[in-house]
């Protein structure tokens, strides 16, 4: 899995929030995009995803141009901002509309998502009555239900606990594979090293910087 950007350029209202980016991403790391609010991070992702085309430059899936040969990824998980979902309807019931559309994720999987995220699968709770934190768990478990190729995070660990944010972390570093690449952009630099294999510096729509990240051992579930 290989996604390569070239020279990408996004303009919204006159600003610049992507500003002539080149990258490439590879199966088998974590990537964490790194930088204060408003630096592009989300933006990139939503790049990525093909949820919005850069005016100048493209946005390469293996082979194929975004928005040119395909609209999106094809295998591909996604968490940006909040996750959105029906509210009259359990969590449960929400990931399993969404793996109908897949029509290839049978409904064991989608339980084992549910409680990989510390969540229970039976609970006949409507989403409208969740905390934060676990509308949270709910759009992590349908980013990586399936378990796609390409899985973009951003801001994971928005509004969950201490503890859970120790099992997003693993859960995160399980899903590590040599065919699966993860973008994940996290405002807390500390987390940011226990989660990722590369840190890319954003600033003001660009990327300024990127180091490889050390980390001693991945944790079990």
């Amino acid at each position: 899995m290989k996604i390569e950007l070239k020279n990408v350029t996004k303009v919204i209202n006159r600003n610049v929030v992507l500003d002539d980016i080149s990258y490439s991403f590879e199966g088998g790391s974590v990537y964490g995009l790194s930088g204060k609010n408003g630096c592009g991070k989300s933006m990139l992702m939503r790049c990525i995803a093909g949820l919005i085309y850069a005016e100048k430059g493209i946005v390469k899936i293996n082979e194929d141009i975004l928005g040119k040969d395909i609209s999106f990824p094809r295998s591909i998980g996604v968490l940006i901002e909040n996750p959105v979902f029906l509210n009259e309807y359990t969590g449960f019931e929400n990931l399993k509309l969404i793996a109908d559309i897949d029509g290839n994720i049978q409904d064991e999987e989608i339980s084992d998502c549910i409680k990989k995220v510390g969540l229970n699968p039976d609970d006949k709770k409507k989403f409208f009555k969740y905390s934060l934190g676990m509308k949270q768990r709910l759009g992590i478990a349908a980013a990586i239900m399936g378990m796609p190729e390409v899985i973009l995070l951003d801001e994971p660990i928005n509004a969950i606990d201490e503890e859970g944010v120790s099992e997003i972390r693993r859960i995160v570093r399980n899903l590590v594979d040599k065919n699966r690449i993860i973008i994940v952009a996290c405002h807390d630099r500390a987390e940011m090293e226990l989660l990722a294999d590369r840190i890319i510096e954003m600033s003001e729509g660009k990327i300024i910087g990127e180091r490889i990240n050390e980390i001693a051992e991945i944790p079990e579930i």
